[in-house]
């Protein structure tokens, strides 16, 4: 027998040169090795010795304990539940031109445990082939070493070696594909590295759902060591991860390739590769790579995968296929260079905050549609505007903000194309961000609230004249809706409902009918900003009225004073999706003048003018978003007049039944203006101030000489607010 066979070894434990390698023949513990020319079946009590399987033959071990066993040309290994162990620098299961099947078994040698090789100088070398699952193959030196026309399948295996100096898998242009395995070495986890007479196709490394790990060096090392180039192809996949305990998962050392594709896994770590070497990378199917990429050749992005940077970076060529780039993290601030841009639907995920953002610079050509996802920050950008978020040199790419605008502290900004190939954060055109919009909505819904809750006479009471003064309780539901235009400050639409009681008595004093009573209630309202941004007021309340009612003359006069407790919160939807929210409490304190004439006309019909002044104060106060948006409101404060005419029928039902149909009309005019808003110090300003016409219908009825109810409803439009509707209905018991 004077076949070679030719491998590329461990560079630490070979100079750098071609090594061929005789086969150790009759002599060291081959001269003393059991040989196989049968098929042959060995079990737990077979006699523990070496191996050699020739003549096409077949060895089986079930539950057997062996020492090295070489399988040469044309036969072939099956091990079951078995264990063998290498002595001395043997290789434990060292397979030429062969195969083996080993399922739960052992593998161990203190050199190379598993070795799978061809016979170099056969006119039709075939290789080796293995399928190893459920096993532990641990070598010092080497775990597996994977020859040329070699073909490995790894299944919920580990693959060891434990030298610090050691590499978990050694790989010569064969073919390995690991599935819910382990590969792991004292350095690196996987070698490749040349071949003397470069048979077979590029060296093949297919991982799913595996972990490769280098103790102290790289996940993946691709090493010429100065001989011939190596074309690496490495396909991570399906969950898979390399770790490095040099930080690098994948080193591209000479003038070597290594083409390496990430499928749906979540690597972390740096990309190397050599000032000659090439080191081409595909991230895809969510796939996402954490790390920095030295002297990359190529980047590409696809189906929702992203490269998230940890430094400064500097690509020959990226394509962004419906991929990203995330520019580090919230507080990192990086630039990226790249040669050239190419792909379409990609997008630049990037941060800005205090005068800092991240850049794009393309120095060659960009090509493509991608968009540009900015963090939405509480903070006010210092420079926006003042640095290009991107620069190409050449090219037709457009870019645009994914969303729409970016929310950046008070105010939100677009991204526009200026000075050629520049585009900047556009702060000539900005509006005001979610954020700032909430809080405005919030310091301008006090009166709003306050108003919607108030009681006139006749829609606390219903028609008190039908009970003759007497004392008596109440209770009344209502409902408002408003529209608030943003020439107030901020658009938002305004939905109350509450409800109110309270009880009042006769005073026997001066002329007329004295009524003095305590009220309370609680309302809650609901503000829509749009695009998911709402805020909500909660008020509690409690105040106390007077009523004088003249009968002859059919003057009367209603007074009411109330103190309100607001709790106040924002939900905010900023524009990157995400949210944030805030809260304050703050008190108000308000009353209400109402002054009219009940006059009574032919056939039960009546008209009632009347005027009413209203004012109210609520205390300012500042809040913080969970973003770090700052909102300071001054003190709100409102004096609303109104000017109208009631005019209605009662109808007599008998029995003291009487029922009051009536419509109202009014003039209304807000007289406060300049409601100061701070945001982040930019000033905003509450302004309701103006007039608007209001329409008003209800109905009164006593049911018997204790009870009454009565019903409203209300509509009012103005420049600045609009009530689409409102009502109320309420009961007055008296005793």
């Amino acid at each position: 027998m004077n076949a070679k066979r030719t491998f590329a070894l461990h560079p630490l434990s070979v100079s750098l040169k071609w090594i061929t390698l005789v086969p150790l023949l009759l002599t060291s513990t081959h001269s003393l090795a059991r040989i196989i020319v049968t098929d042959t079946l060995i079990g737990g009590s077979a006699v523990v010795e070496d191996y050699r399987v020739i003549n096409n033959a077949h060895l089986t071990a079930n539950g057997a304990t062996t020492n090295q066993i070489r399988v040469e040309p044309g036969s072939s290994l099956t091990l079951n539940g078995s264990t063998t162990t290498a002595i001395g620098t043997n290789t434990a299961v060292d397979l030429v031109d062969s195969s083996a099947t080993i399922s739960g078994s052992n593998v161990t040698a203190s050199g190379t445990a598993l070795s799978l090789g061809y016979t170099a100088t056969a006119p039709n070398p075939s290789g080796s082939t293995a399928t190893v699952t459920g096993s532990n193959i641990t070598g010092g030196r080497t775990g597996v070493l994977a020859g040329n026309l070699s073909d490995l399948t790894l299944i919920q295996t580990n693959v060891t070696a434990t030298n610090p100096t050691g590499t978990g898998l050694q790989l010569a242009n064969g073919s390995v594909s690991a599935t819910a395995s382990t590969i792991s070495g004292g350095a690196q986890g996987v070698l490749f590295t040349p071949t003397s007479d470069n048979v077979g196709n590029p060296g093949k490394l297919v991982l799913n759902d595996t972990n490769v790990i280098g103790q102290t060096g790289s996940a993946i090392v691709v090493n010429d060591f100065g001989l011939a180039p190596i074309l690496a192809t490495i396909e991570v996949n399906n969950g898979s991860t390399l770790v490095g305990g040099n930080g690098k998962i994948l080193e591209v050392n000479g003038v070597s390739t290594a083409n390496m594709t990430v499928d749906n896994s979540h690597l972390v770590g740096d990309v190397v590769a050599d000032a000659g070497a090439t080191a081409n990378i595909t991230l895809q199917n969510r796939a996402t790579l954490t790390g920095q990429l030295d002297n990359v050749s190529q980047l590409t992005v696809n189906s929702d995968a992203r490269w998230v940077m940890v430094g400064d970076g500097n690509i020959a060529n990226l394509a962004l296929n419906g991929g990203g780039v995330q520019f580090g993290n919230p507080g990192e601030f990086f630039k990226l260079t790249v040669g050239n841009l190419s792909g379409t639907g990609g997008t630049l995920f990037m941060h800005t905050n205090f005068g800092q953002i991240d850049t794009l610079t393309v120095t060659g050509t960009a090509t493509g549609n991608h968009s540009v996802a900015i963090d939405a920050s509480g903070s006010e950008p210092v420079a926006a505007g003042a640095i290009p978020v991107i620069h190409i040199a050449a090219g037709d790419a457009q870019f645009s903000l994914h969303g729409g605008p970016v929310d950046l502290g008070a105010f939100s900004y677009d991204l526009i194309k200026q000075g050629g190939n520049d585009w900047y954060l556009n702060t000539a055109s900005r509006v005001i961000s979610p954020g700032a919009a909430s809080a405005v909505a919030l310091f301008n819904a006090g009166p709003t609230v306050w108003y919607g809750e108030l009681p006139t006479l006749r829609s606390r009471m219903g028609e008190v004249r039908m009970d003759g003064g007497k004392a008596g309780g109440w209770i009344r539901a209502y409902g408002n809706k408003f529209d608030v235009d943003a020439s107030s400050g901020v658009a938002y639409q305004q939905t109350q409902q509450g409800l109110s009681f309270g009880a009042d008595a006769p005073l026997p004093i001066g002329d007329g009918q004295w009524l003095a009573g305590l009220l309370g209630g609680y309302s809650k309202s609901d503000l829509d900003l749009s695009h998911g941004t709402s805020g909500t007021v909660d008020s509690y309340y409690v105040g106390a009225y007077t009523t004088w009612l003249d009968e002859p003359s059919g003057y009367y006069f209603d007074g009411v004073l109330k103190f309100n407790r607001f709790q106040n919160k924002a939900d905010v939807q900023l524009s990157d999706g995400s949210k944030t929210k805030g809260s304050y409490d703050n008190n108000g304190i308000g009353a209400s003048l109402e002054f009219g004439r009940h006059i009574k006309l032919a056939d039960d019909y009546f008209v009632e003018p009347y005027t009413q002044l209203s004012g109210v104060a609520i205390q300012g106060q500042s809040y913080d978003l969970d973003n770090g948006l700052a909102a300071d409101g001054d003190r709100t404060r409102s004096l609303l007049g109104k000017v109208g005419a009631t005019a209605g029928r009662n109808f007599n039902l008998g029995e003291g039944k009487v029922v009051q149909p009536y419509i109202r009309s009014a003039y209304v005019h807000e007289f406060a203006k300049n409601n100061e808003v701070k945001v982040n110090n930019n000033v905003f300003n509450n302004d309701l101030s103006g007039s608007r016409g209001e329409l008003g219908a209800g109905i009164a009825m006593n049911l018997t000489d204790k009870v009454s109810v009565h019903a409203d409803v209300d509509y009012s439009n103005g420049d600045k607010i609009e009530q689409p509707w409102g009502f109320n209905f309420g009961a007055r018991y008296s005793w």
